[in-house]
């Protein structure tokens, strides 16, 4: 199934976020999250994937730093998703739940640090710059009609490497990988409402269901991969 591109103004390209610049040691790392806590967006790892589950603004946001994680080589992008309320249709499978890390490949961070980076980052003295970023809207791409084969190893480019350390997801790649990967995020926002609006929402069931998988090639069968799937789901908080 391919995504149609989301019909997005120039305002769901633009978020706020805060900046946090950490030392550990004589290295100094810029962190970015966004700058209110998410509602509507959580992830779970379960014993056969990672499944994340979204409304239409908290999808868009996390879409967004998808987009600006492939604009940011030198950045890692934090999505404090642990204390979301739960999504509903959850605790079928012993879901546990994580945050999520984005890092381009050429950070070279260590998933091992993160403890401790987390730990400078949630102090209640951390300091912290509020900004906005925009991401050009140029950047999330089209697939329209488009095919995608399934790459020739887990080192390829495309293919965002997974490591979970300290209840946390850690995806790592290269630009077109975090971009393929928006494009599907913000499709599952576009589809989502419409389906949402005309017929029976059963989370996780048959009636209703949108949602879209990211890289989910059968033909991929490393101990540190797993496929990757969002679901829409209704606000369930306010």
């Amino acid at each position: 199934m391919t995504a149609s591109r989301a019909a997005i103004g120039r305002d769901d390209l633009r978020l706020k976020i805060a900046v946090h610049q950490v030392r550990l040691g004589a290295e100094e790392f810029r962190v970015i999250r966004p700058a209110k806590p998410l509602k509507n967006g959580a992830l779970y790892q379960t014993r056969n994937s990672y499944d994340m589950y979204v409304d239409r603004t908290d999808g868009r946001r996390i879409g967004t730093l998808w987009l600006l994680a492939a604009r940011s080589p030198r950045t890692l992008i934090y999505l404090p998703m642990r204390t979301t309320p739960t999504a509903p249709g959850i605790g079928w499978e012993d879901e546990k739940p994580l945050d999520l890390v984005l890092a381009h490949r050429s950070i070279q961070f260590r998933p091992t640090r993160w403890k401790r980076l987390r730990e400078r980052i949630t102090a209640g003295n951390a300091p912290q710059e509020i900004r906005t970023a925009s991401v050009p809207e140029s950047d999330l791409p089209s697939d329209e009609g488009t095919e995608y084969a399934a790459p020739a190893n887990h080192e390829n480019e495309d293919l965002l490497r997974q490591h979970v350390f300290a209840e946390t997801l850690f995806l790592t790649g290269g630009t077109a990988a975090f971009r393929e990967a928006a494009r599907e995020m913000f499709a599952v926002t576009k589809e989502g409402p419409p389906a949402a609006a005309t017929e029976l929402y059963i989370p996780g069931g048959c009636n209703y269901h949108v949602c879209r998988s990211l890289y989910d090639w059968p033909d991929v069968t490393t101990h540190d991969w797993e496929p990757f799937h969002v679901e829409f789901s209704p606000s369930w908080t306010r």
